[in-house]
């Protein structure tokens, strides 16, 4: 399975069939035919929903949209978490609403990052139905047209004081395309290392909705920024531009923060513990690149890597695969590597990496930071924050 999903993803991102495997060409009529069939129930969906057919429900404070165009790898969750901290910095209580899909690896991180704090976090796929029982437990307030928010805004240090367990907004996280909710500012996710793939619709592309859909956004964040050539990005907004002109673009990227090693999750360890060290990069994630680049501008003396698809599993069998991997490394290299992973391959089963025992296991620990571009920086996000507050 986890071959054809490799390939599924390779004939998604690479436009050059010339290239492709007897089992690449095998899987494109299929997923030309499903790819039709998704975009004509994506259309009638669409069309329910504007004629109002499909009813959308609204819920009594603020909703903040984290979604995306394409699947895994856009920085939806570090994005969802980054809006709902500096709410709670001026004193807004936010609920983080998400789906816990595949195991609910990204739930786990993010109440795990936010444990003791004002920032609460709603798991399940009805977003209205999971967001009542928190209004009905803390209740709830909407701070739009009051003062609040503009006192707060200047003197952050008043938050502390004068917030509380009340709600005051909801975050949706991977929010895009849940039309049943309204929502009242949209920010759409891109992946600066791959932006649009062939673009196609799933499942013979990336896209969950047409590049046209941008037009819905308030705001795009274009994610791995740093990682990413000065062209590239020029051509990404470009394309964004040439649908939503007046779309702000910011631009961001993961900043390694510091380890943990697996036994012993309390213990923050310094980046430079994998200097000069050989290191086996394993992740099941949506843009495993990016993690293996920032793993290699760490410094360490050599980088190795194993990748899954988005949200796997691990299995004892891929265990011993790693196993295997390491002893090559540690007869190649003379001492033992060490295994780094991501924050949410470590939440989604913590066990099962335990079994790689005594090879040494550091989760890297990262945080989302808005690069400075063009006046489009951390200030005016909060600004554009302040003023969906104000309405």
């Amino acid at each position: 399975m986890e071959k054809l999903k490799q390939a599924v993803k390779e004939i998604a991102y690479y436009r050059h069939q010339a290239k492709f495997s007897k089992l690449h060409l095998s899987l494109i009529p299929f997923l030309s035919l499903s790819s039709s069939l998704y975009g004509a129930l994506l259309y009638t969906r669409q069309s329910l929903y504007r004629s109002g057919f499909f009813s959308k429900n609204r819920l009594p404070v603020p909703v903040i949209s984290v979604g995306n165009l394409t699947w895994g790898g856009n920085g939806k969750t570090p994005m969802a978490e980054f809006i709902a901290k500096r709410l709670a910095d001026y004193g807004i209580s936010p609920l983080i609403l998400t789906r816990g899909y595949a195991g609910g690896d990204e739930a786990k991180m993010l109440k795990r990052h936010l444990l003791g704090g004002p920032v609460k976090v709603g798991v399940g796929a009805n977003r209205v139905a999971t967001a009542n029982l928190f209004f009905e437990k803390y209740g709830y307030v909407d701070y739009r047209g009051s003062k609040f928010f503009e006192r707060t805004y200047l003197d952050p240090k008043m938050g502390s004081h004068v917030g509380s367990q009340k709600i005051g907004a909801a975050v949706l996280d991977d929010g895009m395309q849940h039309w049943s909710l309204c929502r009242d500012l949209e920010i759409v996710m891109i992946n600066g290392l791959m932006p649009w793939g062939n673009c196609k619709l799933l499942p013979l592309g990336p896209l969950r909705e047409p590049l046209i859909a941008i037009k819905r956004a308030n705001i795009a964040v274009v994610h791995h920024a740093d990682l990413v050539l000065e062209q590239k990005l020029k051509d990404i907004k470009l394309v964004v531009q040439e649908i939503k002109e007046s779309l702000p673009i910011f631009y961001t990227r993961m900043t390694p923060s510091y380890f943990f090693e697996l036994r012993n999750i309390s213990t923050k360890m310094h980046l430079g513990a994998v200097l000069d060290a050989v290191v086996l990069c394993v992740s099941a994630i949506g843009s495993p690149d990016a993690f293996v680049r920032a793993m290699e501008k760490i410094g360490p003396l050599f980088v190795d890597r194993f990748d899954f698809s988005d949200h796997y599993s691990f299995q004892l069998k891929d265990i011993h695969m790693m196993r295997e991997r390491l002893r090559q490394l540690e007869d190649k290299f003379g001492y033992k590597p060490i295994v780094i992973v991501t924050e949410k391959d470590y939440d989604r089963d913590p066990e099962i990496l335990k079994h790689l025992h005594p090879f040494k296991v550091l989760v890297l620990c990262s945080e989302m930071q808005i690069i400075p571009c063009n006046g489009c920086n951390e200030d005016s996000f909060k600004s554009l924050l302040k003023e969906l507050l104000e309405v």
